[in-house]
Parts: C-alpha cells; structure tokens; sequence
C-alpha cells in the first residue's frame, strides 16, 4: 500500500447519511463535508459516494468540480469502509476491499457499507481483492515503504478479529497491504470511545522515518500518560528498513464537547493531499488553531496547508482524515 503522500488520481468521500448519528447537526455535518470536498478539489478530483436521490443535493454544496456516484450506504467514514488501494511493482492497482463491521457493531446497521467496495471498484475499473478480516482504514498508518503503526486497543479488540493472534494479525496486513513491521502503540485517544482508538487521532506518517505523534502537555489531562507512552514506544522502535524514527510532538489538543460528553478535535487527523495538507480546526481559539497550523506548515513544506471546520466532525466521531481515502495513482 503506498503512502498518502505518494501521487493520488482522486480523493474518495460519502455524503452523511445516517440521521440517528448527526441529528440536529445533520445540515452542519453537511456544509463540514462539503468544506473538506472543496478544499480537496483545489488540489485533485473527489469522488463523493451518496445514497440513491442525494446527488444533486451533493452538487449543490460542493460545486462542479466533485464528481457523484450514487450507492446505497449506511454512513459518511470512507476511510474506514471504504477499499484500501494497493500497487504492484508493474503498476497494476487493485483495492483490498476488508470486512467492515459498524467499529465492532457500535453502529447498525452496516451492511451497505460492507457491500459498497464492489460497485465502488467497479466504477473505478480496479480490480478488487476481498479479504475476510475486520479493518478499518483509521486504525493503520502506513509509510508505503513497508511499515505499519497501529494500536493495540483497537487492532486487537475482541470485537474486531477474536480468533486471530497478534501474530496472525501481523501476518494478514502483510499478506494484503505489503506490510513488512507493524510497530504496535498502546491506544488512541481516550475519548475515542466509538472507533476503540484508532491510530489516525495520534499518529500520521509525515514521511518515510518520520512521524507526527499527539501529545498533551497538562500532565493532569487523562490523555498525557497514554500519549507519552506512545511517543516513548515510537522513539524506541525503528521501521521496516531498520531506521529510528523521527518523532515530532504535537502538544495541543482542542477539547468541545462530543454529543454531551467531554470530546477533543485531533489536529492530527489530517489528510494529505497532491501538493497540500488539509486539517481539521476546532474554531473556538483562532490563536492555538493558527499555532497548530504554524506548526504543520513547517513540518509539511513545501505543501500548502488549509484548515476546515473540523468541529461536527468531531461531534460525528471523527475528523478530515477518516471522511477521505487516497486513490493513488497506477505508475
């Protein structure tokens, strides 16, 4: 599997659906979406996946230059449900098209969305590989050149894969993503009750040997230690090609509040795009937003950086990262 840095031919989205998940918040969901469709196309296509009857609606709120597919679909979190493309040394592509469950059946139902992948692939003219194994796309970070980082609250939760090993696991991702060393954090966030810790809200390749890494400063917020740790594992690991990684600190986390409860918009749940970074802000402290970006721009040079209302998606249980999938393109 390449890394999201590598060329992409076009950006994979869906258009919220589901009405018992957003509420009240459905409309804002949309214009959020919409946001992160528009801030894309600045720097490549989007396909955006909608339920039967939403595609004018769709071109309505993100312009012409969004392309629509109408699927039956359960919910909106492409990188989760959606293929993972691979690339073989002649350039062929074809999507892994994984098991997806509703994040260990919090969500139903799901069925759609563990169907799409194959009308998906066949829009796309990409040969689709099935593999029956639970993953989503949010709970791995890849470097493209054979490692992988994921956690083990999520990987190894019981509601995901139960009658496999973590070695059995590790066997999988390299069976279908190439994968050479997975390098296992301990958890996500912890108020990432809904997709048990995914490594997207803590974690992101920033290149080969490189990693952006979420860490809290407060040594009284319930995220410090289980950050920490996180970072100390990463700095004592090397990659598939037996270098030390480089890990950079990330220290501020917005916090809101999450359908009634104490939430946390991840600057690093951020999505790279051909040329540009596109990050989710929370909107409520310009100053800190505008600090995160400072910070960003320097560790993505030479790529534009652009920020999106990130807020609802944060109430939705997730970011700009896990509403997208990279479609690289076949070399």
């Amino acid at each position: 599997m390449p890394a999201e840095w590598a060329p992409h031919e076009l950006t994979l989205m869906a258009w919220p659906a589901r009405l018992e998940l957003w509420g009240d918040a459905l409309d804002q969901a949309k214009r959020e979406y919409a946001a992160v469709a528009r801030a894309i196309s600045g720097f490549e296509p989007v396909l955006m996946v909608a339920a039967p009857g939403a595609g004018a609606e769709v071109r309505r709120a993100c312009g012409g230059a969004v392309e629509v597919l109408e699927l039956a679909l359960n919910d909106s979190w492409m990188r989760d449900s959606g293929p993972l493309i691979v690339t073989a040394r002649d350039g062929r592509r074809a999507g892994v098209d994984f098991r997806f469950n509703g994040w260990g059946e919090k969500f139903v139902p799901y069925d759609r969305d563990d169907a799409m992948n194959q009308a998906l692939l066949a829009h796309l003219q990409i040969d689709r590989v099935a593999a029956e194994f639970v993953l989503e796309g949010g709970s791995i970070a890849i470097d493209g050149e054979g490692t992988l980082i994921a956690t083990e609250q999520c990987l190894l939760h019981p509601s995901r894969n139960p009658d496999l090993t973590r070695a059995e696991i590790e066997r999988v991702l390299g069976d279908y993503l190439g994968v050479d060393k997975v390098i296992w954090l301990r958890s996500g966030l912890v108020e990432d009750y809904d997709t048990d810790g995914h490594v997207d809200n803590v974690v992101a390749f920033v290149r080969p040997g490189v990693v952006l890494a979420q860490t809290v400063e407060d040594v009284h917020d319930p995220n410090h230690q289980p950050l920490a740790e996180n970072v100390e594992r990463l700095r004592a690991a090397t990659d598939a090609r037996d270098r030390p990684l480089e890990v950079i600190e990330l220290p501020l986390l917005p916090r809101t509040q999450v359908r009634g409860q104490p939430g946390v918009v991840p600057y690093t749940n951020l999505y790279i795009v051909n040329g540009g970074v596109v990050v989710p802000v929370c909107g409520d402290d310009p100053s800190r937003d505008e600090e995160a970006l400072r910070m960003l721009a320097s560790v993505f040079e030479p790529r534009e950086v652009v920020p999106v209302p990130g807020r609802t998606l944060a109430e939705g249980g997730g970011g700009v990262h896990c509403i997208t999938q990279q479609v690289p393109v076949s070399s």
